[in-house]
């Protein structure tokens, strides 16, 4: 028997793919956030569904509802390592696509709400594998990306998946699944890593996927911390098996259509959607389907920056690469939002165009910096930055993923 008068919506975090990155917290207007050593979670007498969360998040965790009988506990939701299935016990759970809608059409007022993916994007597929149903994939390659006497060890993974069918599109991400378990005797959360390698796999032709991974030695403030599943898989060899879930994300896809500009914006591993993007225009040259690539590329040295000698054989006429140092002995510090400005013509005369697309992926701390260079190139430009990232933001045209 079917109760829907009776059965409330409640707010909650998929924990399964989660990756703590406290966006969600910091956004909330009202508190109605918070978390405890392992989970996320949202107040439910607390959350009126304003959907300030929802855009920032970088997974889509944020973007889970339940109908219940009556609502989760936090003692429940800082329990669980999975969402529930069902609460109603008469089968009515879950995903409530009517309400959703209703939702994002408030959050629009708010930061967006749930952003539209590029309008010729490609169907992506989401969430074919879980913790509980993982795939299964094989090493098919480990190459350090970074200089042998850098500080940060950033590597190239190339896992295959063999008959397994796990597609991806550009911009998309997949979850390692570490094994072990944590200090509560808990399995490791799911850690997300974005594909860097285009829709037809690293290899053409092969069922493979590949990722940018930085192996973690310390946290922000430089205190040692031992990253597990970054040390985890910076440790694999060829032919070590992995678990992975996903693939994740529907939103920051790459558009489809000739003569589509995209402006990529990124530090660190931040590389990895920039490069599945920039890697598949480039094979597809040939086709002469127009559209212009900029990237702004930040990182200390030459020497950490991730891809630094493929990008330099890059066709000056598929790409336009704008890299930025912090730390180069005898130079004066630069980040990405100095070449922005140093590009500032051209930065302008492309955001201004309906085929531009702009991607950001790095450090959160990164952030402030591209909205002030975006800020003021518009401003030198007649444009005011707000109202036109707004209008982005709702054509699919700007997204952000920071961590």
């Amino acid at each position: 028997m079917t109760r829907t008068a009776e059965l409330l919506r409640q707010h909650l975090i998929d924990p399964e793919i989660c990756i703590r990155c406290n966006t969600c917290e910091e956004t909330c207007p009202i508190d109605a956030i918070t978390h405890d050593s392992r989970n996320y979670v949202v107040l439910a007498d607390k959350c009126n569904s304003c959907g300030d969360c929802l855009a920032p998040c970088p997974t889509g965790a944020i973007d889970s509802w339940r109908r219940v009988a009556a609502p989760y506990t936090l003692e429940q939701q800082f329990g669980w390592d999975a969402l529930p299935v069902d609460d109603s016990g008469d089968g009515v759970v879950a995903e409530v696509p009517d309400e959703v809608t209703q939702l994002t059409a408030v959050a629009n007022q708010g930061q967006g709400g749930l952003l539209p993916p590029p309008w010729s994007a490609a169907h992506p597929y989401v969430g074919l594998y879980t913790l509980a149903r993982p795939a299964t994939a094989t090493v098919s390659g480990n190459l350090r990306l970074t200089a042998e006497g850098a500080e940060s060890d950033i590597r190239h993974i190339v896992l295959d998946f063999g008959s397994m069918a796990f597609p991806v599109l550009e911009g998309q991400s997949l979850g390692v699944i570490a094994p072990g378990a944590d200090a509560n005797g808990k399995p490791h959360h799911l850690r997300l890593y974005s594909v860097a390698s285009p829709r037809n796999g690293e290899r053409p032709g092969y069922n493979n996927v590949a990722l940018t991974v930085k192996r973690v030695t310390a946290d922000r403030e430089g205190n040692p911390v031992r990253g597990v599943a970054s040390n985890y898989v910076c440790d694999l060899k060829k032919g070590d098996k992995l678990l992975v879930a996903g693939p994740y994300g529907a939103s920051y896809l790459m558009p489809n259509h000739p003569g589509s500009n995209i402006i990529m914006i990124c530090t660190g591993t931040g590389a990895a959607p920039m490069r599945a993007m920039t890697e598949r225009r480039h094979r597809r040259m040939a086709l002469k389907e127009g559209g212009k690539l900029l990237l702004f590329f930040g990182a200390r040295t030459p020497g950490e920056l991730p891809y630094f000698g493929p990008l330099q054989k890059l066709p000056k006429e598929l790409i336009d690469v704008q890299l930025a140092f912090s730390r180069v002995p005898g130079k004066p510090r630069e980040y990405v939002q100095d070449r922005m400005r140093a590009s500032g013509a051209t930065v302008a005369r492309l955001t201004a165009d309906e085929n531009t697309y702009v991607y950001i992926c790095g450090h959160k701390q990164m952030e402030q910096g591209v909205e002030d260079a975006f800020t003021d190139l518009c401003s030198s430009h007649g444009t005011d930055w707000t109202g036109l990232r707004a209008q982005l933001r709702a054509a699919g045209r700007y997204h952000v993923e920071t961590y």
